[in-house]
């Protein structure tokens, strides 16, 4: 697997959100979801708010396959359980990015159901892609 580039590693994590689309086990893509995306260094965090009982977040689980697009970057990822141990980290970006937002909205990604289901988004070869499409086929 090849690493971030600091390029991509700026762009999607300076963007407000972060568009998914999970493979399915037959190789099609999945409707791509809008979520919140941080990063804690060289790595790249997503959690769903519904914890791991979240339709997007189930569709991670399948394949752990997919693609992202944060703004003109897009990549084909792998989405990895996030160590625990970085949670109080994770938690700390996303208070910091999301901070304009209201408490309410910002806690919703910090609550014990939520951190249950964080993902390490993890670039993998196959495909960079600046044109918004995934490389791969399936349905978009």
């Amino acid at each position: 697997m090849s690493p971030w580039t600091s390029d991509e590693l700026n762009k999607i994590g300076a963007a407000e959100e972060v568009r998914i689309a999970s493979t399915r086990r037959d190789g099609t893509t999945r409707n791509p979801v809008t979520v919140w995306v941080v990063r804690q260094g060289n790595d790249l965090y997503v959690r769903s708010v519904k914890g791991p009982t979240g339709a997007w977040f189930r569709g991670t689980q399948q394949r752990r396959e997919g693609h992202i697009q944060a703004g003109r970057v897009g990549r084909d990822v792998t989405f990895a359980d996030a160590d625990r141990t970085v949670a109080d980290e994770i938690d700390r970006a996303y208070r910091t990015k999301y901070r304009r937002y209201s408490a309410n909205i910002v806690n919703s990604v910090l609550t014990a159901q939520a951190r249950s289901a964080t993902l390490r988004l993890v670039p993998r070869e196959s495909a960079r892609s600046t044109s918004g499409h995934p490389a791969s086929s399936g349905t978009p």
